[in-house]
């Protein structure tokens, strides 16, 4: 495969009501209960069957009861309730949650319990905003979705590289392939409606773009 995409869960103890929701480049989603993936072997076990073209793009802990987001490098987003796809054994290669076109691939996915959480979307040239939630229609997996930002505007703004829940007690550190790092509060960046285009939240030099980004707490001032 071309590249490697890792995803490290914490996992404090294993237990029947907690799955594990994936989802790959090819719009393929799975949930997986978390129990049968306790294992000691050395060499791991298998959690997902992927087809020799696809790879992973993200694996979230879930309840059971989430918001499932999926994401298009296109700009198009899909939302659906977990309950819409049923939990799977190890091997099996999982149904699909967005339909895409042909040269679309799904570059993030995030789930969340709260219709009242954010949406936040950040493109490869420095553009973000916030989206609540409840402006995203929910459905059932495997449609097209809607309109996630405007893909009229992919030579100003690039294509998406990313798709989180977010909440305004939360950063947003962003980091380009050159290795410039940026971090800022959430608060910052533009509440704006789903169909639009976003604001400039990170000055990108030429030849550079965003590739990684990432969603953190921010720090509780420490008590004199």
């Amino acid at each position: 495969r071309d590249e490697l995409i890792t995803s490290v869960i914490p996992v404090k103890e294993f237990s029947d009501d907690v799955f594990l929701f994936m989802a790959t480049q090819k719009g393929v989603v799975k949930k997986v209960q978390l129990t049968a993936l306790d294992s000691n072997r050395r060499g791991g076990i298998y959690a997902i069957a992927l087809d020799d073209d696809d790879n992973l793009v993200s694996v979230k802990m879930t309840s059971g009861d989430n918001y499932i987001i999926v994401g298009t490098r296109n700009g198009k987003a899909i939302v659906f309730h977990e309950d819409r796809v049923r939990v799977m054994g190890r091997t099996a290669k999982g149904v699909r949650g967005i339909r895409l076109e042909k040269d679309d691939i799904v570059i993030g996915m995030d789930c969340s319990a709260r219709k009242e959480d954010e949406v936040l979307t950040v493109t490869s040239l420095g553009y973000g905003k916030r989206t609540e939630l409840d402006k995203y229609r929910v459905t059932d997996r495997g449609g097209k979705g809607v309109i996630n930002i405007k893909s009229k505007a992919s030579e100003k703004i690039g294509e998406v590289v990313g798709v989180k829940i977010v909440r305004p007690d939360q950063d947003l550190i962003l980091i380009t392939n050159e290795g410039i790092v940026i971090r800022m509060n959430i608060d910052d960046i533009s509440l704006t409606g789903r169909n639009t285009q976003g604001v400039k939240v990170m000055k990108i030099d030429d030849n550079d773009s965003v590739g990684a980004l990432a969603v953190v707490n921010q720090e509780t001032p420490s008590k004199q």
